[in-house]
């Protein structure tokens, strides 16, 4: 099947996010680089957590007139979000938008899943999402003001196979998600998540995913691969304050493959 690509109306997007501090991890490609990259667009100052060099994406930014950096950081181990966080006060005094990306998804059969690859995703998805939101929510409470974005993932409303660790991480980051906006809500702060489905990136197109690019594409209302770009648009509004009275939700951007 001929691939559909996403199109959109030219011209800049609103700058709702101008002197914002945001964070975004997992940003060194794929989705965290758009998401970046739109979030830079709207006027915020980008700070990226990544394992791997994400040099490329502060290009990007700033040749598009942005201002962003970043920094090493395994978002699974406590010592390594500590220092990224401390970087990110030095430099900015604060966060005000937080985007948990990082995240990792093995296609393994379940009695595959050994139990080191089981913690591997949960730490890097879940914990991960923990302890970057221990690092940056109590400075938003203190101020009054912030934004939590968490990616959550649409399988587990699909009945496909081989995803168990991977689902199961995503559940429990929106279980957490839910949790947070309850304990933050009175203080000026947003938690909502974003799920998007089988979305066409370097990763997938290498993966086993690859093979089902057309079979979910025609399950979808909307027939054609989901691409980086059609996640932007939702995580800029969940950052801005067109949000303020949205919080505890799972937005899902899927093309009208899940119907909540």
């Amino acid at each position: 099947m001929k691939e559909v690509r996403a199109t959109r109306v030219s011209g800049a997007p609103p700058k709702r996010l101008t002197e914002r501090v945001a964070v975004v991890t997992g940003a060194a490609s794929g989705l965290g680089r758009a998401y970046a990259a739109r979030l830079s667009a709207e006027g915020a100052h980008v700070c990226i957590a990544d394992i791997a060099d994400a040099s490329e994406t502060v290009r990007l930014v700033e040749d598009a007139g942005g201002s962003g950096w970043c920094a090493d950081c395994d978002v699974s181990s406590q010592d390594s979000v500590g220092k990224f966080a401390a970087q990110v006060h030095d430099r900015h005094g604060r966060c005000d938008i937080l985007v948990n990306n990082a995240g990792i998804y093995p296609v393994v059969p379940f009695e595959d899943t050994s139990f080191e690859i089981w913690r591997r995703v949960i730490a890097i998805n879940l914990d991960g999402t923990f302890l970057m939101c221990k690092a940056f929510l109590p400075g938003m409470r203190e101020r009054g003001y912030g934004r939590v974005v968490n990616i959550a993932t649409t399988i587990p409303w699909l009945t496909v196979g081989d995803f168990s660790a991977y689902s199961a991480s995503k559940m429990g980051v929106i279980g957490l998600t839910r949790a947070l906006a309850t304990e933050y809500g009175t203080h000026g702060v947003t938690v909502n998540a974003a799920a998007p489905s089988l979305v066409r990136t370097a990763t997938t197109e290498a993966g086993p995913q690859a093979e089902m690019f057309d079979a979910v594409a025609q399950a979808q209302a909307i027939k054609r691969t989901q691409q980086p770009v059609d996640m932007v648009g939702a995580i800029a509004f969940l950052a801005s304050d067109d949000a303020a009275f949205l919080t505890g939700q799972t937005i899902v951007v899927d093309g009208g493959l899940v119907r909540l």
